[in-house]
């Protein structure tokens, strides 16, 4: 249970990081400053990674926002908070929308409409932010910029929607009991399933007790979307086990449920070894590797039936001595050079 009222502090949080994102470029560390702690810290995903302190975060991950999309505004498709280990959190996924006008980190603005997707979990204190995790999915980005650097995705790319029940964005305060069974929903996939994966054989995890048939997997550019449990194994969970065949996972900062929502995050979640299999055509490198992943799921009837993900690929990549970015930018010049 939250210290303090969790639908009030849902709401002003809301409000507060819309906000934000509407303030003007000269305006942004006021916006900020009402909604994060002096000192906050922030976990970003690769190549923003760690800053402390509002205007750092201000001027590296803020105002380059405002400064290549204009007119950016946020649509949150999954809204909620929660209680772990004696911490208060919000978490939130869904989109920035905008005119992508000027390049951001690097990737080349197309001067049309454009949309990011990104993953949050905000420590909360006092009512204000303390800490934040906070990934952006760059690499769909770059695809709509056309320069991704990284192979088809096996799943389809674009737009996620949001949940199809319609009720992602939860500023009330949920019942304690609803919210707490929705937990063990994943508990059990975590802890029963993914860590009974023998390395070898994929049905040791028994995955397909802790999701419906007809799921609906929404993973992040460089993997895509798919329907169906069949598909989520195929296409994301088989290949990414056989890459990393030691892997282990649920190392958290942050898990909870509220109602039939639960998110989780780790910095870093999964650990393990690239022993097995490529990965984005990058053959296996033996290196030991971390993975930070945030997931958001909503429960039905007992079984887990949509399942938002965000990886930082492009950091993990990173470790495997591969520079997205850096082949991002070799990828623009080769295409301006043909122009």
């Amino acid at each position: 249970m939250m210290a303090h009222d969790a639908g009030r502090t849902k709401r002003r949080m809301l409000e507060g990081l819309r906000a934000l994102a509407l303030a003007p470029v000269d305006a942004i560390d006021a916006a900020a400053g009402a909604i994060f702690a002096p000192d906050a810290g922030y976990l970003g995903a690769h190549p923003v990674n760690q800053l402390q302190g509002i205007a750092a975060i201000a001027a590296h991950v803020w105002r380059p926002l405002k400064q290549s999309f204009p007119d950016i505004e946020r649509y949150d498709d999954i809204f909620m908070s929660g209680h772990w280990q004696g911490h208060d959190w919000i978490s939130a996924t869904g989109y920035y929308y905008g005119s992508f006008e000027r390049d951001l980190f690097g990737i080349p603005a197309h001067q049309g409409w454009a949309y990011l997707r990104f993953g949050e979990f905000y420590r909360i204190v006092e009512g204000r932010i303390v800490d934040g995790y906070v990934i952006f999915d760059w690499i769909d980005l770059m695809r709509q910029a056309g320069v991704n650097p990284l192979p088809p995705a096996r799943g389809i790319e674009g737009l996620c929607p949001g949940p199809s029940t319609r009720d992602g964005v939860m500023l009330a305060t949920m019942p304690a009991g609803q919210s707490a069974a929705s937990l063990a929903c994943v508990e059990r996939m975590i802890f029963e399933g993914m860590h009974g994966f023998d390395g070898v054989d994929h049905s040791t995890m028994n995955m397909d007790r802790y999701f419906t048939r007809n799921l609906m997997w929404y993973g992040p550019g460089g993997i895509g979307t798919t329907r169906s449990f069949d598909g989520f194994m195929r296409f994301h969970e088989i290949p990414w086990n056989e890459a990393f065949p030691d892997f282990r996972g649920g190392n958290h900062v942050a898990r909870f449920g509220d109602g039939d929502y639960v998110c989780s995050t780790g910095w870093p979640s999964i650990r393990g070894t690239h022993s097995g299999k490529e990965l984005f055509s990058v053959p296996a490198t033996g290196k030991p590797i971390t993975i930070r992943v945030m997931d958001w799921w909503r429960a039905q009837d007992g079984l887990l039936i949509e399942n938002w993900i965000f990886i930082d690929i492009p950091e993990l990549l990173m470790q495997l001595g591969y520079d997205l970015f850096a082949r991002m930018r070799e990828l623009g010049d080769r295409r301006r050079g043909r122009a």
